[in-house]
């Protein structure tokens, strides 16, 4: 496995463009938090009596993946991950459609992405590995 220096530099090396990484700034929070919504909507499944929705079975193996990374980069990602269930449950409460507007949010935000991309004149990282897709936030979040 890749160690942490290696994944953030191979990610920048397809977002050195400032357009690009402003758009990347806004986009990539925006669709973790687009993707948390989306899993909150699959119906939760009964397990030993209990409620369980698929967010919390979903990001399990994801902060596996960070904590391997470094145990700084599990406490940022799960405190933002958790954010994002807060903010998904609480537009729940609203009344408001998650699936809609989760979807709504995914499909606007890697719109942008690719127009970032295009500026940019490089393909998406995730392209040659998916797990750039986990990389992203990290990215976005370490970047000065």
């Amino acid at each position: 496995m890749k160690d942490l220096t290696q994944w953030l530099c191979e990610y920048g090396e397809s977002h050195q463009n400032p357009i690009n990484q402003k758009i990347h700034k806004v986009a990539v929070p925006g669709i973790f938090l687009s993707v948390v919504g989306l899993i909150w909507s699959i119906p939760s499944i009964e397990l030993f009596g209990l409620s369980l929705n698929w967010v919390w079975i979903a990001a399990l193996p994801v902060m596996v993946f960070y904590f391997r990374l470094s145990l700084s980069v599990f406490l940022m990602m799960l405190g933002f991950t958790l954010a994002c269930i807060a903010l998904v449950w609480s537009i729940e409460l609203m009344q408001i459609s998650i699936f809609l507007f989760s979807l709504t949010l995914f499909a606007i935000l890697w719109l942008f992405q690719f127009i970032g991309h295009k500026i940019e004149g490089k393909k998406p990282s995730f392209f040659e590995d998916l797990q750039f897709l986990l990389i992203g936030p990290i990215w976005v979040f370490r970047k000065q």
